[in-house]
């Protein structure tokens, strides 16, 4: 009993419900989804990563989770020509559910064999970015590839070439945000906690 008590203690509910509800206002606005095209570019997995970090992969697992199914809503109900792709919650909610656990590990184990926490933060930023970043485009690739292109006006015999494009388009701005956002946030929350 102590110990499932100690795994959601108030503090790791109260980070995951602030955390879910920042991820739910940027889903729900077009503050956490910027378009690019005709696909989207995006700051919703940045709550994730700062969950993970701070309250460990649990807590980033289940904010990742309303960061994925805001992505499937938002899908549905401001539909663009690509919105089908995010119909399947392999696409939508796995690889946000997947930033939780990769950003937690990447943050601890850097942590300890480069014993630089700014280092570590700024890494499993990067990582967590990324694990969304080919975490979708793959998943997009496998399940729907050609009729992604197609549907994006491009020719669908360069799928591959085509969604890699897109990943190193957004994924780098996505990632250089993260890193900047998640390492100020993270390093000053932990301040204010000594």
């Amino acid at each position: 009993m102590i110990e499932s008590r100690k795994a959601f203690g108030i503090r790791k509910i109260t980070t995951i419900g602030m955390l879910g509800a920042i991820s739910a206002i940027l889903g729900m606005t077009p503050l956490g989804i910027i378009p690019v095209g005709a696909v989207n570019a995006t700051i919703m997995h940045i709550p994730v990563i700062i969950g993970a970090i701070l309250e460990g992969p649990i807590a980033g697992i289940m904010v990742g989770l309303i960061f994925g199914v805001f992505s499937l809503i938002r899908s549905i109900t401001t539909p663009t020509p690509v919105s089908f792709v995010f119909w399947n919650p392999l696409v939508s909610i796995l690889p946000r559910i997947l930033i939780g656990i990769t950003s937690y590990y990447a943050y601890t184990a850097l942590r300890k064999t480069t014993k630089n926490e700014t280092v570590s933060i700024a890494s499993a930023a990067a990582l967590g970015t990324l694990t969304n970043t080919v975490g979708v485009l793959s998943m997009i690739y496998m399940l729907y590839g050609a009729r992604f292109v197609e549907k994006i006006g491009a020719d669908p015999t360069s799928a591959g070439k085509i969604i890699l494009g897109i990943g190193i388009t957004n994924g780098i701005p996505e990632m250089i945000v993260a890193t900047i956002i998640v390492t100020g946030v993270v390093r000053g929350l932990k301040l204010t906690k000594r």
